[in-house]
């Protein structure tokens, strides 16, 4: 399958349908920092020394165009990692995105220039640039595992990665849950109910609705 098609196919399906199809969710902390923002493409790990950003400017300067950063600010996150000038120059560069588990702001501005950031929180003061850190290692950012070339898949829903090894069989299996659900969708329509389409226990619930 080809870098477009993949592309396309993770858009189809979203987030969360990738997360519960063999991608894995990243904590519910990190979410769209502005409304609307999405974002697919392949990861591109960053880690930083706590309270500082060097590590994300010099993954600007050397990570691929398309590339999603995905970063680890460590136990610090309430600095604004990330903001206007980052953006312009990620944009300027190809830079696709970014996932943080911490801060970024100028938030108007990114939503301005319609870069997709997704961010543990919104945070005024910024980062040092002084101290080492790390690019395209390994990490863990959200709760979740991150390796140079996974697939980030991030909408209002949250942030999904996707092993890049077996991104086809996660894709696969996106597909059959999709039609799953627009099964669902038609039969529930038609009269049935999720308790007798997803054979659930109803007897495991106390219902009183009369006197």
């Amino acid at each position: 399958m080809d870098h477009d098609t993949i592309i396309s196919s993770l858009q189809q399906l979203g987030a969360a349908t990738v997360g519960e199809s063999g991608g894995e969710a990243m904590r519910d902390r990190v979410r769209p920092a502005w409304r609307g923002a999405q974002v697919i493409g392949l990861a591109v790990p960053v880690v930083c020394t706590p309270g500082d950003n060097l590590a994300i400017h010099v993954a600007v300067a050397q990570a691929p165009a398309g590339s999603v950063l995905v970063v680890n600010v460590g136990d610090i996150p309430e600095l604004g990692y990330w903001g206007e000038v980052l953006t312009t120059g990620a944009q300027a560069r190809g830079i696709a995105g970014l996932v943080i588990d911490g801060g970024v702001r100028d938030i108007d501005a990114l939503q301005r220039l319609g870069f997709p950031a997704f961010s543990s929180t919104i945070a005024l003061r910024g980062a040092s640039k002084i101290r080492p850190g790390s690019v395209g290692s390994t990490t863990s950012v959200g709760g979740v595992e991150v390796k140079l070339g996974d697939w980030v898949v991030g909408d209002a829903d949250g942030v999904t990665i996707a092993d890049g090894a077996t991104i086809e069989d996660i894709i696969a299996a996106g597909r059959e849950r999709a039609q799953a659900e627009r099964r669902y969708f038609e039969q529930l329509r038609a009269g049935s109910t999720t308790v007798q389409l997803l054979e659930l226990d109803e007897t495991a619930v106390k219902v009183t609705l009369t006197d």
